[in-house]
């Protein structure tokens, strides 16, 4: 009787993982399935640009887009509203955020100099991965897209994120009747996804881009956090299930199932923005304001010194001369 009491224990739980682990493999085989509708595949890409495979024992890189696709017609494509790359060392287990301005005026292979943000429009994430690559001379091996709804579904998912939101954040934006307005109270919260979507889209304020790329490093920090800790392990099939229709990607789902493994015993070990501010200087083309990089070389060598440098814990240059930071107000 003991014996069979002890099996049934074992049992309960070993089904209840094994129906989860089911749940995710399908949901994440399915993160495909919405190319049309997420607009981002609209165009043949370039094969010659496709990445180099991770064989899993070399750092890998992530790039993470943020889309807005309100107003597209048929045929055209989003471009990445927020640009993030995820690092990951499997040697030492650490992992590094740097975000990416998307005001960065920079050469776009096969298309001239352009914003960094719509390399993805013109070339698919094929061009983006190595668009933001040579900017941070790094191999980007995937990338993961997601828009609005996928971003609130995902936070919605896992319950929300407690955050402390540094200013009150108000902005009033007419399209699609105001759904997309931005109002938010100063102090310590939960946020929902609507809350958290307005969290790291604010850049009305004299920071611009710089603070809101800081917010969205701290809010996908936040994020990590939770997805690690064991209440959320055992929802992950509900997650994944949520947020599957709003999320492009070329992970396959075994490597899907190693970076999960991977990221499980990782620490953020530091983040950063990139191009840090000394390195930017604002620029006219065409009328509009972009962000010029300095010198392409000390970009390299700021990213690397963060790779290297376990001890780092935010090297956002946000304390640095602040003289021009609206560069680039292309509304959110």
């Amino acid at each position: 009787m003991i014996s069979f009491r002890i099996a049934v224990l074992i049992l309960i739980p070993t089904s209840y993982f094994g129906y989860q682990s089911m749940g995710v493999y399908r949901a994440l085989d399915n993160l495909d399935t919405s190319k049309n509708e997420l607009q981002i595949g609209a165009h043949q890409e370039d094969e010659s640009m496709k990445p180099v495979e991770w064989t899993g024992t070399e750092p890998v890189n992530i790039l993470l887009m943020g889309g807005d696709n309100r107003g597209l017609k048929k045929n055209e494509s989003a471009r990445s509203d927020s640009l993030l790359v995820a690092s990951i060392n499997p040697l030492t287990k650490e992992a590094r955020l740097f975000s990416v301005l998307r005001d960065t005026y920079i050469p776009i292979e096969g298309h001239g100099e352009g914003r960094i943000n719509t390399s993805l429009a013109l070339g698919g994430p094929n061009l983006a991965m190595k668009t933001v690559g040579v900017l941070l001379d790094l191999h980007i091996q995937y990338y993961v897209y997601t828009d609005f709804e996928g971003f609130k579904s995902l936070i919605d998912a896992i319950g929300g994120i407690d955050l402390d939101v540094d200013k009150d954040m108000n902005y009033t934006d007419n399209a699609d009747g105001n759904l997309y307005d931005i109002h938010l109270t100063k102090g310590m919260q939960k946020l929902d996804g609507t809350k958290a979507l307005q969290y790291v889209r604010f850049r009305h304020d004299a920071m611009s881009d710089f603070a809101r790329t800081e917010r969205q490093r701290k809010l996908l920090a936040a994020i990590a956090d939770k997805l690690k800790s064991g209440w959320n392990l055992t929802r992950m099939k509900q997650i994944a299930e949520s947020a599957a229709p709003y999320i492009q990607t070329n992970l396959d789902v075994s490597d899907m199932l190693k970076l999960a493994s991977l990221g499980s015993k990782s620490e953020l070990a530091g983040t950063a923005q990139v191009p840090p501010m000394d390195l930017l200087e604002g620029k006219k083309v065409n009328g509009a304001s972009v962000l010029a990089v300095k010198s392409q070389d000390k970009v390299h060598e700021f990213v690397k010194e963060i790779l290297k440098n376990s001890d780092d814990t935010e090297q956002s240059g946000l304390n640095t001369d602040t003289t021009g930071a609206k560069v680039g107000d292309g509304g959110e």
